[in-house]
């Protein structure tokens, strides 16, 4: 009999040590249909369609595709049954060319005199041009991974998927790293696919783009199904309820602000890239106690660099940076630590977490070094269990074996979660925050921006550095624009509109 669904995935259940990733979950999805399945940080999602791509086979449920029960054992047997997947973490490989990342495993082989084999790069380049401009991923194939931005890279991953004639496409957080241009052309791209007959499933907390191009919605919560909607009858609020288990609001009551006395100020200071080409151009702003000034632009402005030289991550070649009356522009990163800075990187992987060792040890990198984590020299770890297991508690971090986990193991979400409690714990007079709430659900996103109000309220000065809007507007005191590395527009964030801190981030210079 022929069935209704293109994918079936019937009871599934996939145990890790020490959690249930998947228990008893039935999806079905129809051709051509755009399937979100939403759910917080760690509540399976991922883990579910890493098993229909062939990277995890279940221990209990079984898979069908197309009507046939299978069993999918790797990677490479998904994509024989036309199934493809971009990672939110992509897989390219950074000194290849976009053709050579294409066409890896599936190479075009032509012989030279009838018998040597070589790689047919050529006619590679010339297919994937034209598939580019089919679906409007256009890319040039002969550009290295590494030269080239984080949507163009998404887009690489795409058109992988697409070479092998995937009919089945799962994105997973496909629009966590983009700017919300990008975010808008992507939804874009994924619709006219699913109308030219491809199959989309796409693996996202971010409400509003379900409501946009998803026709149904799968909602998970600890590993269970616990509804399928109708994405047109449903309300974000709803969606946001039964994702988290509770009664969400999707907006902070914040009070109104007291202001102490200036902790940071930073006097004209300029930044120059690795090839010496200046990313942040004599930027001048102060932070007073108990006032968030949040810094707004599209990606790529400067506004990283910007946080980095405060934190010590870069050097300034101009300017000065002063904290609580003391020029730290000098100091080691340590030194700035411990002169009541705080710091939560963009980059949690690379720079906020240290990926091979326990979540214990990550929790007390800020405090090692002193007491009681140790004395006279000798590393205490009864402290650093106690401290594990109050931060976990306090901040909700989830992993399967506490404090003993490896933080590669544990979802992006709970990585964020371990540096931001672990940060805050600090008790520092300056909080730097770089894009504090990329990649997590709306429960965690709450619970980040209520963290956040709370910091100010105890009259800490807070550098807020968001690519999300509406993050901005609904947290600043301040608002500060930053284009091509300048600072075009200083000011109280109640005096600002959407539409007006847009036109900035576009480089329109107003008044």
């Amino acid at each position: 009999m022929e069935s209704n669904y293109i994918v079936e995935m019937k009871n599934i259940t996939k145990r890790f040590p020490g959690i249930i990733a998947n228990d008893n979950v039935t999806i079905q999805i129809k051709k051509g249909e755009i399937y979100a399945l939403l759910g917080e940080n760690g509540a399976g999602k991922s883990t579910l369609m890493s098993m229909l791509f062939g990277m995890y086979e279940p221990d209990e449920g079984e898979i069908y595709i197309r009507g046939k029960k299978t069993t999918l054992r790797s990677s490479n047997e998904a994509a024989a049954l036309k199934i493809g997947m971009v990672h939110q973490h992509f897989k390219l490989i950074s000194n290849y060319t976009i053709a050579e990342n294409i066409i890896l495993g599936v190479e075009p082989i032509k012989r030279a005199f009838g018998v040597i084999p070589y790689v047919d790069i050529k006619s590679a380049n010339k297919k994937i041009r034209e598939l580019s401009i089919q679906y409007g991923l256009e890319v040039d194939p002969e550009k290295r991974i590494d030269e080239v931005n984080v949507s163009i890279q998404q887009r690489v991953e795409i058109l992988k998927m697409l070479y092998r004639d995937a009919e089945i496409l799962i994105f997973d957080e496909p629009t966590a790293i983009l700017t919300p241009q990008e975010i808008e052309y992507l939804l874009k791209i994924m619709k006219q696919m699913a109308e030219a007959g491809k199959t989309i499933i796409l693996i996202t907390h971010k409400l509003e783009e379900i409501k946009q191009i998803a026709d149904r919605c799968a909602i998970l919560r600890q590993g269970r199904l616990i509804d399928i909607l109708d994405v047109k009858e449903a309300s974000t609020k709803e969606m946001a309820n039964l994702m988290v288990g509770r009664e969400v609001e999707l907006t902070q009551e914040k009070e109104a602000p007291s202001f102490g006395e200036d902790v940071l100020e930073v006097k004209g200071l300029s930044v120059e890239n690795e090839d010496h080409f200046e990313v942040v151009k004599n930027v001048s702003f102060k932070i007073r106690g108990g006032e968030i000034f949040a810094v707004a632009g599209v990606s790529g402005n400067g506004q990283t660099e910007l946080a980095d030289a405060i934190a010590g991550l870069m050097k300034s070649s101009k300017g000065q940076v002063i904290l609580n009356g003391k020029d730290i522009t000098k100091m080691t990163i340590r030194e700035r630590t411990d002169s009541g800075m705080a710091y939560i990187p963009e980059d949690r992987q690379r720079y906020g977490v240290v990926m091979d060792i326990s979540l214990r040890d990550n929790l007390a990198l800020r405090n090692y070094y002193k007491e009681p984590f140790s004395k006279n020299g000798f590393l205490k770890f009864n402290v650093f269990d106690e401290y594990a297991e109050k931060l976990i508690g306090k901040y909700d971090i989830r992993s399967g074996q506490g404090a003993k986990t490896i933080v590669r193991s544990m979802s992006g979400g709970n990585q964020q979660k371990a540096i931001v409690g672990r940060e805050i714990e600090q008790e520092a007079p300056l909080m730097i925050f770089v894009q504090p709430t990329r990649g997590l659900d709306i429960g965690a996103i709450e619970n980040i921006h209520n963290q956040i109000l709370e910091e100010r309220k105890k009259g800490r000065a807070i550098l807020l550095i968001s690519l999300e809007l509406d993050e901005v507007l609904e947290l600043a005191d301040t608002i500060g624009v930053i284009y091509n590395g300048e600072l075009l527009k200083i000011a109280d964030a109640s005096k600002l509109t959407k539409n007006e801190v847009g036109s900035y981030m576009m480089g329109v210079k107003g008044s």
